[in-house]
């Protein structure tokens, strides 16, 4: 059975969000855990790998100071207990395990690299489908995508293969260089000397990539945020003609990418060329001075081959290990972006210890003295002062011009956001004292501007209760009046509706929300203007059904048109955020406030 992260390890730090240099390892740590195995296993590859081709220059040494002859006995015959062909029997077979751990160990780290990808977006959209909608006023979902997409890429090619890579670089160059110290402590002395002095630029110019790195990130979560919203309103760009346009917005945004990319390209192409250039220069300056060495037979030839070959392999590492630097501190940046979402916390905070539902089959609703100031405009109060009671079973219509708060009451039900003052009940309990499973779990609404999914008609209306069976959802549809245009669809209930439902008409959308929200068969029902996209037939039909969703439940009702909500047991109306009348119908058409104005107009009389 494959391991998973636990949820406490998901949410686990108490650190800032911003990881600081190699520390974002640390911070990501816990979704490496549950394959603690086959890292190890990864290691014990690596290390002999690294050990296996470390041992090839000493080989060559031999080879060419015995297999050749250069070494003789004084009777002539040749010095050491291998033949020549030995020594290539040798080479081959210290080749064949350098592969199989080579291969072995590839595989090993890419599985884990890219099961932890999926753990990491896995734990980044469970955490960001977990925040308020708050939230997302400030943050794109264009962005998030980005992130949980391109950002974890960069992190799946340190974890899944630059890590290793570095690894074995470094233990290749740490080998190495005790090699050539045994081989010649003297060339070994200059050598080290001289790559000493290269560790200043390497450090300050990987810094300055680790920057733009993070800048390239956000330039392509710009671009990708903007592509998001745009793509999702295709209908309102080409219907006022606004394609040239955003195709010019979206050029700019990619362009700044594309100039930040470069950017950092340049810088990055800068290390690598000045690493390579001064590293094969020392390497070159020190064999130059070993073949003086060799000529002048203080060292044998077997010895300054081994040399060359130890030298060639400590200057690969360190090339290999200067490109791993550009990719590790290219990952902090993404990995910066990720454990901001990773560690955010939801604005509307669960309650540590939520209280069991009191009479969860029907909903007595209490308004106290609420306040409300969105976070984004707190100097103006979107509630002020509400104080409203509504019945089990009783039908309320908030009715009012834009902007008076009734929306408002809907999200504060559901938590969507949290009073400023005031509070909240359900059956008398404080909404901040249930958990929001719960309370969410009690309400059923339908919005004035219906999500359809990227699925056949039965699962969108399924989605209101997913333990539904498929004539349970065929019930809700037929009382919603959607059964007769489904049956019309190529395939029925399993037609797929299109992204965003755009294979339905509004009014067929606000349908299958109905037909969701009666499937859900919740205490409490939200109906967000459910019958604004519709015709006058369609009403009709439709009314029968919610009349029957309605039927002994609590329903609020937000409506625009007032012919809509005549039958309701009471109308509230808001303006500017306050309740100005409460009355029924009849009562409220008698007086002469807000109501009776809206109603002149509206019905001419």
């Amino acid at each position: 059975m494959k391991k998973r992260i636990s949820d406490a390890q998901i949410s686990k730090s108490d650190q800032p969000a911003t990881a600081r240099g190699l520390h974002f390892f640390r911070d990501l740590s816990p979704f490496l855990y549950p394959y603690r195995g086959r890292i190890a296993l990864a290691f014990v590859l690596l290390c002999l790998g690294s050990a296996t081709i470390l041992l090839m220059p000493l080989a060559f040494r031999n080879l060419i100071d015995y297999g050749f002859g250069q070494r003789e006995n004084t009777d002539g015959s040749p010095l050491g207990a291998l033949s020549m062909n030995g020594h290539f029997a040798v080479l081959f077979a210290l080749a064949s395990l350098w592969a199989v751990t080579v291969a072995a160990r590839y595989y090993t780290v890419t599985w884990v690299g890219e099961r932890f990808t999926v753990d990491l977006r896995r734990a980044v959209y469970a955490r960001a489908v977990l925040q308020s909608p708050q939230f997302f006023e400030t943050l794109q979902t264009g962005e998030v995508l980005s992130r949980l997409t391109g950002d974890t890429t960069l992190i799946q090619t340190v974890i899944g293969s630059s890590v290793s890579m570095g690894l074995r670089s470094l233990f290749q160059f740490i080998g190495g260089m005790i090699m050539l110290a045994v081989t010649s402590f003297y060339l070994f002395s200059l050598n080290f000397g001289l790559m000493a002095l290269l560790m200043l630029p390497i450090i300050a110019i990987g810094r300055k990539v680790k920057k733009l790195s993070s800048e390239s990130q956000d330039r392509i979560a710009d671009a990708s945020a903007l592509a998001g919203e745009i793509l999702n309103a295709i209908p309102t760009v080409q219907a006022n003609t606004r394609e040239q346009f955003e195709t010019e917005r979206f050029a700019e945004r990619a362009e700044a990418a594309f100039a930040t990319a470069v950017q950092r390209t340049r810088v990055r192409a800068a290390l690598t060329g000045l690493i390579i250039t001064a590293v094969m220069g020392t390497i070159i300056f020190v064999l130059w001075v070993g073949a003086n060495q060799a000529n002048e037979g203080r060292m044998t030839g077997g010895q300054l081959a081994s040399f060359i070959l130890y030298a060639a392999l400590v200057a690969g590492s360190v090339g290999t290990m200067a490109e791993v630097w550009g990719d590790v501190m290219r990952a902090a940046g993404a990995a910066n972006r990720l454990l901001e979402l990773l560690h955010a916390e939801s604005a509307i905070a669960e309650t540590v210890t939520p209280q069991p539902l009191r009479q969860p089959s029907q909903a007595a609703i209490r308004f106290e003295q609420v306040s409300f100031h969105y976070p984004a405009r707190s100097q103006m109060a979107a509630l002020d002062d509400i104080t409203l009671e509504i019945v089990p079973g009783e039908t309320v219509a908030l009715v009012g011009p834009s902007g008076a708060g009734k929306t408002t009451l809907f999200q504060l039900l559901l938590r969507f956001y949290d009073v400023t003052t005031g509070c909240i009940r359900l059956n008398g309990q404080d909404i901040r004292q249930l958990s929001l499973h719960d309370l969410r779990n009690r309400i059923a609404i339908v919005p004035q501007d219906p999500v359809i999914f990227s699925a056949n008609a039965l699962e969108n209306i399924r989605y209101g209760r997913l333990a539904a069976s498929d004539n349970q959802v065929m019930a809700a549809a037929k009382l919603a009046q959607v059964e007769a245009f489904i049956n019309r669809l190529p395939k029925g209930y399993q037609t797929f509706l299109g992204e965003r439902g755009i294979r339905l008409s509004g009014g067929q959308r606000q349908r299958i929300a109905i037909a969701r929200a009666i499937l859900k068969n919740a205490p409490l029902l939200l109906l967000d203007e459910a019958t604004s996209a519709l015709d006058a037939e369609s009403e009709i039909l439709l009314q029968e059904g919610l009349n029957a969703a309605m039927k002994g439940r609590t329903t609020l009702i937000i409506a625009h048109r007032l012919a809509t909500v005549q039958k309701a047991d009471r109308i509230v109306v808001l303006e500017h955020g306050r309740i100005v009348e409460t009355g029924t119908p009849g009562d409220l058409r008698k007086q002469s406030g807000l109501y009776a104005r809206l109603a002149r107009l509206q019905f001419d009389v």
